[in-house]
């Protein structure tokens, strides 16, 4: 049978996983749901749109995305109100950054009505998945690779476009431990650190592995000139409290143009926050808590939500990072970002979708 309006084909699963999941003990990523949409790129357009099993690829060892990295992805999520109905979060938001990177590394847009038909027919089939439990919800994963068997380096002519989704408890179980980078990078001037491509996140895998050895959880990333101006945490962007300010890094080339934080930012704003989007100094920072003028420092993205930071270390130096009070601003907006995904409070911006 197929979909109404984009003619997708749609295979259900014959023997669904669904009972095999723990949701009341969920580790994030570990668990994926029955189904997959996929969509190819060849000869010039998107073509034989699908939602089938989940299950394997076959693909040449010549594959492109596999030599030279045309790779890229996003992370959103789904949730479940209190009536049982299925709700999107900033779903044309993700799609338009899909495209941005896209475009920056030579690969096809996704036109919105095959991104948000194949998410949609998705959801409808595996909204048993979407859990119901307190602070989980359904990460959903697109992405896009190369798939041109041919060894050379040149964009691909062909391309997959997948979606498919898992039920996520919470990303941290504590608040994490941050150390500020200073030897190495995620990204430069002219480079792809705007995009969410996946050789950003192949590149940061080794320096974060000398922090968590260090006993830390993620890093701060530094600017590539002197490491001295703050631009985001590891999965996600950062953000502070400072004498009654959200401040956080402003959006360039070289951080990622997070959802969940420009969602912070509109509420804040709609609150009458005072906001300021700008260059931050690690000095800046380290002042601050010697000062006791940062109020708050976490971060902010799709897998995470809202994670206050407990520690932030500088040159061999642990910081403490102020306790999240329950009426200070953070709690309240991560209170409410919940309550506005799951349907508890009406939304004024217009970014929840039922499926």
């Amino acid at each position: 049978m197929t979909a109404d309006t984009l003619q997708i084909e749609i295979q259900q699963t014959t023997k669904s996983r669904l009972q095999e999941v723990d949701f009341d003990n969920l580790v994030f990523g570990k668990n994926i749901s029955d189904h997959m949409f996929v969509a190819e790129y060849r000869n010039g357009q998107w073509q034989d749109l699908r939602v089938v099993p989940y299950g394997d690829l076959s693909l040449s060892p010549a594959t492109a995305a596999l030599h030279y990295g045309q790779a890229i992805f996003e992370g959103m999520k789904a949730y479940r109100n209190d009536k049982g109905e299925v709700l999107t979060f900033r779903a044309i938001d993700n799609w338009a950054r899909l495209n941005k990177s896209a475009e920056r590394l030579c690969m096809p847009t996704i036109p919105e009505d095959i991104f948000m038909g194949g998410l949609t027919e998705l959801l409808r089939l595996d909204a048993g998945w979407v859990p119901a439990q307190d602070g989980c919800s359904l990460y959903i994963r697109p992405y896009m690779f190369a798939s041109d068997p041919y060894i050379g380096v040149k964009p691909s002519e062909s391309y997959y476009f997948i979606i498919f989704t898992s039920p996520v408890g919470t990303y941290y179980a504590k608040p994490p431990r941050v150390k500020v980078e200073t030897k190495y990078i995620r990204a430069a001037e002219g480079g792809v650190g705007g995009t969410k491509c996946a050789g950003n996140y192949a590149g940061s895998l080794y320096p974060a592995k000398l922090a968590q050895q260090e006993g830390y959880d993620q890093l701060i990333w530094t600017d590539a000139r002197e490491h001295a101006i703050i631009e985001e945490s590891g999965t996600m962007n950062i953000m502070f409290v400072l004498d009654g300010k959200l401040v956080t890094p402003k959006v360039s080339e070289t951080t990622l143009d997070g959802i969940t934080r420009k969602s912070i930012v509109a509420v804040a704003q709609h609150w009458g926050v005072p906001v300021e989007e700008r260059v931050i100094t690690v000095k800046e920072i380290i002042e601050a808590l010697k000062n006791g003028s940062l109020e708050a420092a976490f971060g902010a993205g799709t897998a995470v939500v809202i994670s206050p930071f407990a520690t932030i270390s500088y040159e061999g130096v642990d910081y403490t990072v102020p306790e999240v009070k329950p009426d200070s601003f953070v709690a309240k907006v991560k209170t409410y970002l919940t309550d506005l995904r799951t349907g508890k409070v009406e939304d004024p911006f217009g970014w929840t979708v039922k499926i």
